[in-house]
């Protein structure tokens, strides 16, 4: 079942940062911006973390929570949140539950080869848990800039 826009997120239990577990029901009375990227420490995955972080009291003042989702470990995000002091929390999407019900999983061209890999995309919840936004295979510079000016937008 892929999430569309007008539909919440089903239920489900991830393990996250911060020894916290994702559950989408416990974002309610906030907006969720659910960010997708390849993998922890990478180039463009070090960016876009970054470009979150440093918008972060912009996001908190529109009442919205950042989350960011890999297929990484739990350990390769707590190694990569300590190391850019994210104030935010990664979910170890290591069984592709969120990647399956968003459907990020593509196959993707690396050094001339097909390869299955994440897609770069976000998603934005109303405060009621619906899904009112998603941008999907985005490139990083002036993405945050864009999802912050929707969530700010977003009534």
């Amino acid at each position: 079942m892929t999430v569309k826009i007008g539909e919440a997120i089903p239920q489900c239990a991830i393990p996250a940062t911060s020894g916290l577990v994702f559950e989408p029901n416990s974002f309610l009375g906030k907006k969720l911006v659910l960010y997708f990227y390849p993998k922890d420490a990478t180039p463009g995955c070090t960016v876009e973390a970054g470009n979150f972080r440093d918008t972060i009291e912009a996001f908190t003042q529109a009442n919205a929570v950042i989350v960011g989702v890999s297929r990484d470990s739990l350990k390769s995000h707590e190694n990569f949140k300590l190391k850019h002091e994210l104030p935010f929390e990664l979910v170890a999407d290591v069984e592709e539950v969120l990647c399956n019900i968003f459907a990020v999983m593509k196959m993707k061209n690396m050094y001339g080869k097909q390869v299955r890999g994440l897609e770069r995309s976000t998603f934005l919840f109303d405060s009621k848990g619906v899904l009112q936004h998603e941008w999907r295979g985005i490139k990083v510079p002036g993405h945050v800039e864009e999802v912050l000016k929707t969530v700010v937008a977003l009534s």
